[in-house]
């Protein structure tokens, strides 16, 4: 479903939708933009990566060594509850971590590029 409705005034996109489509891809295609997503793409990646590692690690132990996952720790906690539980932790982990690294090294360069873009030069 599509709207012919234009965007409110005044809005976020109101500068970005004067610029000209030649100047977004001057910007992609030179070196600060590109560092940019290096910088995103060697976290982002291999993070994910070991993620689904991790994650698949868990799926085939819990189809194929119900007798490991199901050994008790303490009480009723067994290897299965410990290692479920253990994937909640790591997404958060890996979001607050995200998070810190994007607001370190990945927001001040954006917003140079778009601070230059919107300044003309």
């Amino acid at each position: 479903m599509t709207t012919e409705a234009a965007p409110p005034p005044g809005g976020p996109d109101t500068q970005s939708a004067t610029l000209p489509a030649e100047r977004f891809a001057a910007v992609q295609a030179g070196p600060e933009f590109g560092e940019l997503r290096r910088t995103h793409r060697s976290f982002a990646f291999p993070l994910t990566a070991a993620f689904i590692a991790w994650y698949l690690l868990f799926v085939l132990l819990s189809n194929y060594a119900g007798g490991f996952m199901g050994t008790r720790l303490f009480g009723n906690i067994n290897v299965a509850l410990v290692l479920g539980l253990g994937q909640f932790a790591t997404t958060f982990l890996i979001a607050w971590w995200y998070s810190r690294h994007a607001a370190a090294k990945l927001d001040p360069r954006a917003r140079a590029i778009k601070e230059r873009m919107e300044a003309g030069e």
